[in-house]
């Protein structure tokens, strides 16, 4: 009978239940642990397959990443979405006032001036690159409202005026 140790490719004869590994070999690098099942191994070494190795170029703990070679500085922030990269845009005075006008009639003055102030807002608006387009179209609006008003009341005047004139019969 052999010892174990003297073959080198698996268990021997009446090793009984305890099986044993292949025999130390110093000519040979050691072997690791077989790979857990399901675990993937390289079939050149028999080594179980770990994570893989990081990159050369990650940074180590600590170091910042730089901006990608041949782009320049990158920015260090950026502004929210809707804003230009100066904040938000200056509201147009005259919109403003075009509106307020437009609401308050002022005997149908104000609904003349809200046409007036807010055609000169939209062309501002549209040259400075300014906002509050909507609220001089707005006040527009209630300028031809209040202006409507006006004709309609001078029509009825009239009517009304003409109505009971000396030529006038019931």
């Amino acid at each position: 009978m052999s010892t174990p140790d003297s073959r080198p490719d698996g268990p021997q004869e009446g090793a009984g239940d305890q099986p044993t590994g292949p025999a130390y070999d110093p000519q040979q690098p050691a072997q690791s642990y077989d790979p857990l099942p399901g675990q993937a191994y390289d079939p050149r070494t028999g080594q179980p397959l770990g994570t893989p190795a990081p990159p050369y170029d990650t940074p180590q703990y600590g170091q910042q990443y730089g901006p990608p070679p041949g782009y320049g500085p990158q920015p260090t922030w950026y502004p929210p979405p809707g804003y230009g990269a100066h904040g938000p845009r200056p509201t147009n005075g005259l919109a403003i006032a075009s509106l307020v006008l437009g609401i308050l009639w002022l005997y149908w003055v104000g609904s003349i001036l809200a046409l007036v102030f807010g055609y000169i807002a939209r062309r501002q608006i549209a040259e400075r690159g300014e906002s509050g387009d909507g609220i001089a179209v707005a006040g527009i609006v209630l300028g031809w409202i209040g202006v409507g008003v006006l004709a309609l009341v001078f029509l009825l005047v009239i009517v009304g005026v003409a109505a009971s004139g000396p030529y006038a019969s019931f």
